[in-house]
């Protein structure tokens, strides 16, 4: 379970990204007078209990998804509230909620670290405390399940763009987490790709949070929330929440 509890997320910035001194107010962002600096609010308090084994946050670029998404394993830290996942709270049990959480990047360059397949996912598999050789032995058995099997060796600079997404699954699943965020994981891969990781996150047995641009994947999602200007304008069944993004981004192009 997820639990965002009146969750916000503030940061500073500088005055002059909104012009020459003006600053934003401390509360919702906007603008109160003058001054060097302003609070800008990321997201605004959010609570929501997810239970659900799929849940889909569309929403356009800048909106706050991902920003609620990474508050999941603790990558972003609640300015006020707060996020707890099947009881850890991300900020006093930080190391057992990344532990539990798995999160993907939309480009995997982002989290793989290592020369080969076969090294990246024997490193993720450290935190197991196994043995060099089992550890070895675990990650090529992880490497044919998703399809990279043949790939274990290769530099990871000769895969594919779908194939390094797939190494990064593959590098957090490893893990066996129970929950596994996903940062627009096929944004930047072609439909071939697409395909092929959509398909692998629709037979996953973890509680899944698919941030995604992707409106067929969304619609395919147990719940979905629809996030626009740091705030969760929509929450519920697939059809109805996808089509009140639509009409939302719709009213905006006119």
């Amino acid at each position: 379970m997820i639990e965002l509890r009146d969750a916000t997320v503030t940061a500073w910035a500088a005055d002059d990204a909104d012009g020459p001194g003006r600053r934003h107010d401390a509360a919702r962002g906007r603008r109160a007078g003058h001054g060097h600096d302003r609070v800008v609010t990321l997201l605004e308090p959010t609570t929501l209990r997810l239970g659900e084994r799929r849940v889909a946050v569309v929403g356009a670029n800048g909106s706050g998804k991902s920003t609620l998404a990474r508050m999941v394993n603790g990558l972003v830290l609640p300015s006020a509230g707060s996020v707890v996942v099947d009881g850890l709270d991300t900020v006093r049990d930080g190391a057992a909620v990344r532990r539990r959480v798995g999160f993907t990047f939309t480009d995997p360059d982002a989290q793989i670290v290592m020369p080969t397949p076969r090294e990246d996912v024997a490193l993720s598999l450290r935190r197991l405390d196994l043995p060099a050789a089992e550890r070895d032995a675990r990650a090529l058995d992880v490497l044919a399940r998703y399809g990279l099997g043949d790939r274990a060796h290769v530099p990871v600079h000769a895969l594919s763009g779908g194939q390094k997404q797939l190494l990064a699954l593959a590098t957090v699943l490893a893990t066996e987490p129970a929950v596994l965020v996903c940062d627009e994981p096929t944004t930047l891969l072609d439909l071939r790709w697409r395909r092929a990781v959509d398909a692998l996150l629709d037979t996953l047995d973890v509680q899944l949070l698919l941030v995604t641009h992707d409106l067929d994947a969304a619609r395919r999602a147990d719940r979905v929330l629809v996030v626009d200007d740091g705030a969760v304008v929509a929450d519920g069944e697939p059809a109805t929440a996808v089509d009140h993004y639509v009409d939302l981004m719709t009213a905006r192009a006119r």
